[in-house]
């Protein structure tokens, strides 16, 4: 089936759309863009730019998609927005290409994007992320899978947000926050485990029990050097797969510091 495109939209001709999209009224759609099976544009939707949106995703009136970098650097590069399928991108959020320094930004599949929600240029958002009212990322930032990140929260540019992560509400995120962690505050600090996360994914006590004690040795410095902590939790965690995962963040050191505990400092 044909996609259905009301009067008053605009389409370019050199737009991609697949089969069964809905494009609704005074939607506006530019020459590079590529439309996925399925996808719905409510109304008033903004895409353009060398933008692809993955099937049977859903967006809400006054998104934009595609546009240009907020960015000095950005000087007009053929660069990219690649969204995944299922997502569900509600009224007002933005989104912006790359710059020359990645090329691309991008969002993983089924990722929920509340209003006023904004993914900046050259991040990378993994699958199943969820984006509260008006949660905002500055550039380059990566955010693993099954992230949730808060109301009105700000995540800092080149900041890592690990998988299964939360990030609470009204949070300024300035440093990367470790797979399975609670990240609060004005200034966000590390608030222990996102047990309600892990369990809903189905982890029973012996890793939630791991995921909590390794955070507490990540973050003691009292119990020697960080390298000869990981060791440590290396050894006696080595078989739980969530551990696995902390260990390998810790080890690709990012831009940013870590988000702390609360009056522990910074490392």
């Amino acid at each position: 089936m044909k996609a259905t495109i009301d009067p008053t939209a605009r389409v370019h001709s050199d737009a991609t759309l697949g089969d069964e999209v809905s494009i609704g009224p005074y939607c506006i759609v530019g020459p590079h863009v590529v439309i996925g099976d399925g996808c719905k544009l409510i109304a008033h939707v903004h895409v353009t730019g060398h933008t692809t949106i993955g099937a049977r995703t859903s967006i809400y009136p006054f998104a934009s998609l595609g546009t240009p970098p907020q960015s000095v650097h950005y000087h007009g590069e053929p660069t990219k927005l690649v969204i995944g399928a299922d997502c569900d991108i509600r009224e007002h959020v933005t989104m912006n290409i790359g710059t020359s320094a990645r090329g691309e930004t991008t969002v993983g599949d089924r990722c929920f994007l509340m209003a006023g929600s904004h993914v900046a240029h050259d991040c990378v958002v993994g699958k199943n992320v969820t984006f509260a009212q008006s949660a905002t990322l500055g550039g380059h930032c990566e955010v693993g899978d099954l992230v949730f990140l808060g109301g009105l929260c700000a995540v800092h540019q080149f900041t890592r947000v690990g998988e299964s992560a939360m990030i609470g509400g009204v949070s300024g995120v300035r440093g990367d926050v470790i797979p399975f962690g609670l990240a609060n505050g004005d200034i966000a600090h590390l608030d222990g485990v996102n047990v309600v996360g892990m369990k809903r994914r189905g982890f029973d006590r012996t890793w939630l029990h791991a995921v909590r004690t390794t955070s507490r040795m990540l973050f003691d410095r009292r119990d020697g050097a960080l390298p000869d902590r990981l060791s440590k939790i290396e050894a006696q965690f080595g078989n739980c797969e969530p551990v696995q995962k902390i260990l390998a963040f810790m080890r690709n050191i990012g831009e940013r510091p870590l988000c702390w505990p609360r009056e522990r400092g910074q490392e």
